[in-house]
């Protein structure tokens, strides 16, 4: 009689939680995880970019010192952050995180258009081949934040809408936070790598 009421009282929870979000916040959950794995690994791959990339720009252009120092410097500030999945429940340290590879973008950026005074650099084999690789790696960044951003924007309105916010709260389920930086328009952009057209004349005096 008693494993037959606690079945019955395991099948009404099982109900219960099924019809009141629970289980839709776990799998919105397990979906932003997902997605933030992505992004991770994308980042992770323009960082490994970047030792080879400094490297090959050092050989032609020895003298842009303080470009070269700023792009390894980026790439160990974002090196020293733990992007945990915990990182996604911690607003400050996401902040950090994004600000973090914000300036990584920013300093490849300057890298790349400071190359474009060396035309042996851009004619060399290894460069072209790292720039095509940093293009195409800035582009499935991209693709993965919005993938990111898109399944964060799902599990916040659960969070928020009736009356799966009330399971929210009882499970102590709260919003996550996503890609919403004052520059995020330059940060989503990959940097300009093409360097086959020609610089633009300086205006007449």
């Amino acid at each position: 009689m008693l494993n037959r009421l606690s079945a019955l009282l395991m099948i009404a929870a099982t109900l219960v939680l099924s019809g009141c979000g629970y289980n839709t916040l776990q799998s919105q959950d397990e979906q932003i995880k997902s997605a933030w794995a992505e992004v991770l690994n994308q980042y992770q791959r323009r960082a490994d970019l970047v030792p080879n990339l400094v490297s090959t720009v050092k050989g032609f252009a020895a003298q842009e010192k303080d470009v070269l120092l700023g792009v390894t410097e980026a790439r160990a500030k974002v090196g020293g952050i733990n992007a945990t999945p915990e990182l996604l429940n911690d607003p400050a340290a996401f902040q950090k995180f994004t600000q973090a590879q914000g300036e990584l973008s920013g300093a490849l950026s300057r890298l790349l258009v400071v190359t474009e005074n060396y035309p042996q650099l851009k004619s060399d084999g290894l460069f072209r081949d790292l720039q095509a690789q940093l293009e195409g790696t800035e582009n499935r960044i991209t693709v993965a934040r919005k993938r990111y951003i898109d399944a964060v924007a799902a599990y916040n309105i659960t969070v928020r809408s009736f009356p799966t916010n009330l399971t929210a709260m009882a499970t102590g389920a709260k919003t996550k936070p996503s890609f919403e930086v004052e520059n995020e328009k330059a940060i989503s952009s990959a940097p300009k790598v093409d360097f086959g057209a020609s610089p633009a004349p300086a205006p007449a005096p």
